[in-house]
């Protein structure tokens, strides 16, 4: 008997592919996920998430699930070279452009375990662990993944598309010979998680903090309840093997903890890179997350990176799977993901390593300088939003705000207020700001589009916002309308009724040629 077919095959079950598998099988595809892995890995990696990804979450249903596991970043305090305060990070005031905490700590096993039961609960989606894809092949229709159970035995699976989300060392992309570019940044650190107790809280810093010192830079992150990070620059000549070991990693503390002040959770000793796909898609397989992707810590925009990618990536991938989108667009649509993920990582990349030079400077001279002319610019805080980039290139308009992540509004109906997405769906979106006389979408642009549409304000055929998000920020665009992608992201906007009219015909003519 042949293989079944599936629509996509995942190869590895972390986030990225746990989010992919989730995302796909809430759109009813049949997914086959492997990894070699059977349970999630029980010690923290990721401790840092934004609400973009939150809004992901609350799309598939699990953010209640996850909220006890999280808790708001507080500030990063950056001190200088003489210990003095030279540069505060803090978040976006509210109210909060996505309905969330723009930033937040998490603990991440049991954030991954609710997306596993979110995979669980999709009856298209087959999991199978302790499974190692050896090798793949492709033809015009399929891809075939060659693999290895535990016990030595070999499985085939057959599916139209394969996603490689197998970290670092990724062998689908090994297999399809991708190469990675580096960006130029390979450093050295010691990652420490610690359970600290009450004797040790007392002791510790009440914001994360960025310790820009020549002698050992450093960051200190406070994760949720009682979890605290060190993030601690080794030095040339430092054995990585060995500062891991117990006794060597408390000595690396002693500035702030002893030994009777909390547990030791994690040790991992890392090389940083800075490392970005060439190419993202090679005929029916794609790459995301760390197989992609490698960037410096600062910020905590791994997990996120990952995440963006395969929410871009499934939307496209159901376009085509659902017949929607056909022929040579189907094949402009799915070459934009790597377009559009490949421009966005790079630059957000390039601003990290920015953020790492500011805390990595060894040479005192300069840090004393870097130090002058940071606090000559003024240490009033900086949301940490600022940092991210906006999409570049690839599905989007012309218009000032293509590209940027659209923002969710909370809705107020009469009994409750709802976020906009549980409302409206995460498809194709047309929004209309208040008091606007712009009509609607043709029905021909609505279907082509399968366009949901909310007209802002009050009145028939209007909801209000409980906010005023989306008035400030139709305002801050001059526009009156804003066409929104699956993924949150703007395609473009209009300021009047040929706006709009060119906005939709424009969508439809860039998904359907």
């Amino acid at each position: 008997m042949a293989e079944p077919l599936y629509d996509v095959a995942i190869v590895g079950f972390g986030p990225s592919g746990a989010v992919a598998a989730a995302l796909l099988g809430q759109a009813g595809f049949k997914v086959f996920v492997a990894d070699r892995a059977h349970e999630v890995y029980d010690r923290p990696r990721a401790i840092a998430l934004d609400h973009e990804v939150l809004r992901v979450f609350q799309q598939l249903g699990v953010v209640e699930q996850i909220e006890p596991f999280m808790e708001p970043f507080t500030d990063s305090c950056y001190y200088g070279v003489d210990g003095e305060l030279i540069r505060r990070m803090t978040m976006v005031a509210p109210p909060y452009p996505q309905g969330y905490t723009p930033s937040v700590v998490f603990t991440q096993p049991p954030l991954e375990q609710a997306l596993r039961r979110a995979v669980a609960a999709r009856p298209s989606v087959i999991v199978q662990t302790g499974l190692t894809v050896v090798d793949l092949q492709q033809t015009p229709e399929q891809v075939l993944l060659h693999c290895r159970a535990e016990d030595g035995r070999e499985q085939q699976v057959r599916a139209r598309y394969a996603i490689g989300c197998d970290g670092a060392s990724s062998t689908v992309r090994e297999r399809v010979g991708i190469t990675l570019r580096d960006l130029s940044f390979d450093e050295p650190w010691l990652v420490v998680d610690v359970l600290a107790n009450a004797q040790g809280l007392a002791k510790l810093p009440t914001t994360s903090v960025q310790y820009c010192e020549p002698e050992r830079p450093c960051t200190y992150v406070i994760g949720p309840k009682n979890h605290r990070r060190w993030e601690i620059s080794l030095k040339a000549g430092e054995d990585p093997r060995a500062v891991v070991e117990d006794d060597a990693t408390w000595a690396l503390l002693s500035r702030w903890l002893t030994p009777a002040d909390g547990t030791l959770w994690r040790q991992a000793a890392y090389r940083f890179h800075a490392l970005v796909a060439e190419q993202w898609r090679v005929g029916r397989v794609f790459i995301a997350g760390d197989a992609a992707h490698q960037q410096p810590p600062f910020l905590g925009q791994g997990m996120c990176q990952g995440v963006r990618d395969v929410v871009n990536l499934a939307w496209k991938l159901a376009a085509v799977l659902h017949g929607e989108v056909q022929g040579a667009a189907a094949d402009t649509l799915l070459d934009s993901y790597g377009l559009e993920r490949q421009a966005h990582v790079t630059e957000l990349t390039t601003r990290l390593k920015g953020i790492g030079a500011v805390i990595c400077e060894r040479d005192v001279a300069a840090a004393r300088s870097r130090d002058r002319q940071m606090l000559a610019e003024g240490v009033a805080p900086r949301p940490r939003q600022d940092v991210l980039p906006r999409l570049s290139t690839g599905l989007l308009d012309g218009s000032p705000a293509a590209g940027s992540l659209a923002p969710q509004p909370w809705l107020q109906l009469p009994d409750r207020r709802v976020r906009m997405d549980h409302w409206l769906g995460c498809g194709w979106r047309l929004l209309i700001a208040a008091g606007s006389d712009l009509g609607g979408p043709t029905p021909e642009q609505a279907r082509m589009l399968a366009l949901q549409t909310l007209r802002l304000g009050h009145g028939e055929g209007c909801l209000a916002e409980a906010e005023g998000v989306m008035a400030r920020w139709f305002a801050a665009q001059g526009c009156q309308a804003v066409l929104l992608r699956p993924d949150h992201y703007v395609y473009g906007t209009a300021a009047d009724a040929a706006g709009l009219r060119a906005l939709l015909d424009g969508a439809k003519a860039a998904l359907h040629g």
